[in-house]
């Protein structure tokens, strides 16, 4: 399902209490709680969207979304490892208070989840290019050279460091991704592939083996 972000008076967007693309009510007001008839109104600085399919709500002041504290992050992916979905969800907690530090916290799960990949965990870059020739599409690497380089260009390759929330958040959409190509798909692949009968099973694998009978 398509991911969209959470803005201040956006009539629909995915909902992050409920992980479900919902239609979005709104009510706002004043720091003194007066309700007003203006959305463009500067002191209508108190906005609460109600999520028309969990009923939960969001609460905003100006632009900036103040519960629930997963900000505007996606849902992790639900085959993300752990130790990288611990950080994760510290970094979305985080983002909007300080996107530099939600930014740190995402490039340790990069490398925690290119160690789980088989990688070395020591350079960003170089376990990316690695991934890549197993299968990880090439645009992860060139996503993860735009952030470097739209954020500190002075850091060294595979180095992030931004205080851009938008930046940030292309972050968490880069380790779903990455976790969505390198696990979860082919986990799902694995297990299509374990319900097909042994005599097609051993069919395939002597012709990926290439090790046909003779007399075929």
């Amino acid at each position: 399902m398509k991911y969209i972000q959470p803005e201040a008076f956006k009539e629909s967007f995915t909902c992050p209490n409920c992980g479900v693309l919902s239609r979005q009510h709104w009510v706002w007001g004043t720091w003194e709680l007066e309700t007003g008839y203006d959305r463009e109104y500067e002191g209508n600085i108190l906005r609460v969207g109600h999520c028309d399919h969990c009923k939960e709500s969001t609460l905003w002041i100006g632009n900036k979304m103040v519960f629930p504290e997963t900000g505007n992050a996606p849902f992790p992916n639900p085959e993300i490892p752990e130790a990288v979905k611990i950080l994760y969800l510290e970094a979305a907690s985080i983002t909007a208070k300080s996107p530099r530090g939600a930014a740190a916290l995402l490039r340790l799960g990069i490398q925690i989840l290119c160690k789980e990949l088989g990688e070395k965990g020591e350079n960003i870059n170089n376990d990316i290019k690695e991934l890549v020739k197993k299968g990880l599409p090439d645009i992860v690497q060139k996503s993860l050279d735009i952030v470097r380089v739209t954020g500190n260009d002075a850091v060294h390759p595979g180095q992030i460091d931004t205080d851009d929330i938008n930046i940030v958040n292309r972050l968490f959409e880069l380790i779903n991704v990455i976790v969505e190509y390198m696990i979860a798909l082919p986990k799902k692949v694995s297990g299509i592939y374990d319900t097909l009968p042994d005599n097609k099973r051993e069919g395939i694998d002597m012709r990926d083996n290439k090790t046909l009978p003779n007399n075929r």
